[in-house]
């Protein structure tokens, strides 16, 4: 709308132009002192004519205002010769309305008109006078004037017509590229969905059938803390198998409209955590909002990797924090530090001779947490004796 507007007021401008101009050369040439009356009623003329270059390009408004302005050509040289006035013949209005033929109008119709404007071109500058009336081998000359607009004006279209067509191939190949991105996209992610079946879901399957044994095996026995245990593995390495299984559905495309977790199942989450025989003490705050399903789901994550750190790295008791707030959701974990045997590592760092990747479980959550626009804070307290971790995200931000 904004390109409409603008090539509208730039032809209006050229109308305008072309009106002044034409208008102050009839009056150069003396035709206002010649025939005053018959002086003015060219001007109008003209005026009307150069000011209907700014109409839309409709092919019989661009044909009717080159047959206009190859009369009006031909009238004045008509009328300057007759007077005998020097030949200055108003040609802006002239040659911009071959440019338009030879933009706009195509095939029989463009052919004619530009016949007619360098027949009108070829008139006028016999009729006034000079070498090109004397030699007849010059006249293709004289009709050059109608001729060479109606060029410009067919190069232009060209032109552009072979930009479009360039911007065309170039939004083909873009296209074409990230249909070929897709698939290969696609074609990973399969790649991935199969090794995690090939690898991860044969082992938990094998660890849960493993544990169910084993508790079957203890329970006539009165190990009671290690039926205790096997159950909790038991338990966990199938809650492991409900969400390998669903995130092996999301890699393949396929969605099974099952409810995906989110903090509403933070009870759940933490038994589990305490059946493994860590101590969690919960406290919200605030009115919980309802949350897009992608950042609920990220929140539960992120609260699953914070106990996982806290039981694989830390000593009891850990203490989970949510907090709710109109805008923003903050996740807070703290549990003691236990002393390293060689090291002063924090937990989750890993120590450095240790094998264990550096921090990876923090990285992963700070990089899902920076997806919704939200921050992570990690460290020890003020006592060194207690490690922090700290999450707020913004609600709006999914």
């Amino acid at each position: 709308m904004d390109v409409t507007r603008s090539l509208t007021r730039q032809s209006l401008v050229v109308a305008i132009v072309a009106a002044v101009v034409d208008t102050a050369q009839l009056g150069l040439c003396g035709a206002f002192g010649a025939a005053p009356a018959l002086a003015w009623t060219l001007a109008a003329a003209v005026i009307a004519a150069d000011l209907a270059l700014a109409a839309a390009p409709a092919t019989r408004a661009v044909v009717t205002v080159a047959i206009v302005q190859a009369a009006l050509q031909v009238a004045i040289a008509v009328f300057a010769n007759h007077h005998d006035l020097p030949a200055r013949v108003p040609d802006v209005g002239f040659l911009v309305a071959g440019y338009r033929a030879g933009a706009w109008l195509s095939g029989f119709t463009s052919v004619g008109t530009v016949a007619l404007l360098a027949a009108a071109a070829a008139v006028t500058n016999l009729l006034a006078g000079g070498i090109l009336a004397r030699d007849w081998r010059l006249f293709p000359l004289a009709a050059a004037g109608g001729v060479v607009p109606w060029l410009v004006g067919r190069y232009t279209t060209a032109r552009g017509a072979y930009i479009a067509e360039l911007e065309q191939r170039e939004r083909l190949r873009q296209r074409d590229q990230l249909a070929a991105l897709d698939r290969a996209l696609v074609d990973e992610r399969a790649a991935i969905a199969r090794d995690l079946h090939d690898v991860i879901t044969h082992h938990v399957s094998a660890i849960g059938m493993h544990a169910g044994a084993a508790r079957i095996a203890l329970s006539h026995t009165d190990d009671a803390a290690a039926v205790r245990s096997l159950s909790a593995v038991e338990t966990s390495s199938r809650a492991a198998m409900v969400d390998l299984r669903r995130q092996l559905d999301l890699l393949h495309g396929r969605d099974d409209g099952q409810r995906r977790p989110g903090l509403v199942d933070i009870g759940e989450l933490l038994e589990r955590v305490r059946a493994a025989g860590s101590t969690v003490r919960l406290r919200i705050t605030g009115e919980p909002p309802v949350l897009p399903q992608s950042l609920d789901v990220m929140l539960y994550r992120v609260v699953q990797e914070m106990l996982t750190n806290a039981l694989r790295h830390g000593r009891d008791p850990a203490e989970l924090e949510i907090h709710y707030h109109p805008t923003r959701v903050e996740l807070r974990e703290r549990n003691p530090v236990p002393p390293p045997p060689n090291t002063g590592s924090a937990p989750g760092q890993g120590s450095p001779g240790s094998g264990k990747s550096p921090r990876r479980g923090l990285d992963g959550m700070r990089r899902r947490v920076e997806l919704f626009g939200g921050t992570v804070d990690s460290g020890l307290d003020a006592t060194g004796e207690h490690w922090e971790i700290r999450v707020s995200v913004p609600i709006g931000a999914a």
